[in-house]
C-alpha cells in the first residue's frame, strides 16, 4: 500500500530521515507499520532538530515540500491565494498517486486537502480530526468548513473521520477514536497519593496563551496564601515563559513554582507518578494527551471544559472539570484536600478509565482502519 499523509504540520530533514513533533511522529510511526511506501506531503523548515522532535521509522518514505501559509486575517488570505493554487496542485499529484489518502485537520492544509479529496471518490481514505469536534463549540469559519465537509457524505465518499468523543446525530462516516502515550507493559501499581503531605501540582504543555499556563501559577500562589503546602512544576516551553517567570519573581515563588522547560518523555512519566494534581486550564483542545496521561498515573486533573474533556472526566468522577478561573481551580482542589477518600476513589476512577487506552490497543484500531478488518 502506497500511503499519502497531507498535513500541515511542519517537517524537517536531515541525513536523510524526515522529522516532526514527536507525539505526532510516534503516533504515525504506528499507522505506517502497515504500509509499503509513504508519501508525506507538508511544509519543511530548515531550523535545527530540537528535544522534542523525532524521526518516522520507515525504510520507504520521501516528503512533498509544500510553501508554509495561514489564512487567519484578510491580509494573510491575499498573500497566501498566489500559492493555494500550486498546493492543490502538489496535494492531487500526491492523491492520485497513492493508494490511502490520510488527512491531517483542522489545518490549512487539511482545508485544502478535504477540498482535492472530492476529486477521488473510490479511493480509501480516513482522516484524523486532532481538534474539538463539539459542535456547539465557537470556532474559526475555515474549522467549521472542514466540519461540514468532512461530514458530507455526498462530497466526501470512501472517507472514516476520527474524531475525539462520542458526540450525537452525527454521519456513518464519523467514527470516536483516542489516543494513547503508554504502553500496556508500562503499567505498574501507584502507591495511595496523601493528601496530607506537600502537594504536587503539576502543568504539561505549551507556555502559550491558549494553554493558559498563568492560571495554573495564580492557583498555586493563592493556595500557598490558604496555608497549603503546594509546589508547581511546569513541563513546557513557549512565548509565556518570560512572563510566568516574572510573575514568580514579583511573589518570591523560586522554591513553590519550578519551571523545567522542555523535557523527554519519561521525565514527565515520572512527574505525573509523583504529582496529586494536574492544573491544566486550556482553552482549545480535541483530546487533551496530558490529562489522559495523568489521569494514567491517578494523578487527579482538575481541567477546563473543552471537547470531549467532560467524557473523558466522567462527569466529574475523574478529576473536575472547571471555568478558566483561578478561584474555581483553588476551590477545587480544596474540596479534594477536605476529601481524602473522594480524592483516592476520583483518583483509582481516574486510572481505571485512562488504562483502557494503551499504544497496543490504539495500533490494533488504527491496523483494522488501514486493512479494513
Amino acid at each position: 500500500m502506497k500511503f499519502g499523509i497531507i498535513t500541515h504540520a511542519v517537517h524537517k530533514v536531515k541525513d536523510g530521515q524526515i522529522y516532526g513533533y514527536e507525539p505526532y511522529v510516534r503516533e504515525m510511526n504506528l499507522w505506517t507499520k502497515y504500509v509499503d511506501e509513504i508519501i508525506i506531503l507538508a511544509p519543511i523548515t530548515k531550523k535545527e532538530i530540537s528535544s522534542i522532535e523525532i524521526a518516522y521509522q520507515h525504510p520507504n518514505i520521501k516528503v512533498v515540500e509544500i510553501l508554509n501559509f495561514d489564512i487567519t486575517s484578510f491580509k494573510n488570505l491575499l498573500k497566501s491565494i498566489l500559492i493555494i493554487p500550486q498546493i492543490c496542485s502538489l496535494i492531487y499529484r500526491v492523491m492520485k498517486e497513492v493508494n490511502h489518502i490520510h488527512l491531517r485537520c483542522p489545518g490549512n492544509v487539511g482545508l485544502l486537502g478535504c477540498l482535492v479529496q472530492i476529486a477521488f471518490p473510490s479511493k480509501q481514505k480516513t482522516a484524523k480530526y486532532a481538534g474539538n469536534w463539539d459542535p456547539k463549540s465557537k470556532q474559526p469559519l475555515s474549522y467549521k468548513f472542514q466540519k461540514w465537509l468532512l461530514s458530507n457524505t455526498f462530497l466526501t465518499k470512501n472517507m472514516k473521520v476520527l474524531v475525539y468523543g462520542d458526540w450525537p446525530n452525527q454521519t456513518k462516516n464519523i467514527i470516536p477514536f483516542f489516543t494513547a502515550s503508554y504502553h500496556q507493559d508500562e503499567m505498574i501499581a501507584i502507591p495511595p497519593k496523601n493528601v496530607n503531605q506537600q502537594i504536587q501540582l503539576i502543568f504539561v504543555g505549551g507556555l502559550t496563551v491558549g494553554k493558559q499556563p498563568l492560571i495554573s501559577v495564580k492557583a498555586t500562589h493563592q493556595l500557598l496564601k490558604k496555608g497549603y503546602e503546594v509546589v508547581l512544576h511546569i513541563y513546557g516551553d513557549g512565548v509565556q515563559r518570560t512572563e510566568l517567570e516574572a510573575y514568580v519573581k514579583v511573589h518570591q515563588l523560586e522554591s513553590k513554582v519550578v519551571l523545567h522547560g522542555n523535557v523527554e518523555k519519561d521525565v514527565v512519566k515520572r512527574a505525573f507518578q509523583a504529582s496529586h494534581f494536574l492544573i491544566f486550564i486550556s482553552k482549545s483542545e480535541g483530546w487533551p494527551k496530558v490529562v489522559a496521561e495523568a489521569m494514567f498515573w491517578e494523578c487527579l486533573p482538575i481541567t477546563s471544559k473543552v471537547s470531549c474533556v467532560p467524557y473523558m472526566l466522567g462527569d466529574n468522577t475523574r478529576g473536575r472539570v472547571v471555568d478558566s478561573n483561578v478561584d474555581e481551580v483553588v476551590s477545587a482542589i480544596e474540596a479534594y484536600l477536605q476529601t481524602p477518600n473522594r480524592y483516592l476513589e476520583h483518583a483509582a476512577n481516574a486510572k481505571q478509565w485512562s488504562r483502557q487506552f494503551t499504544l497496543g490497543k490504539f495500533e490494533q484500531e488504527i491496523k483494522k482502519l488501514l486493512l479494513n478488518e
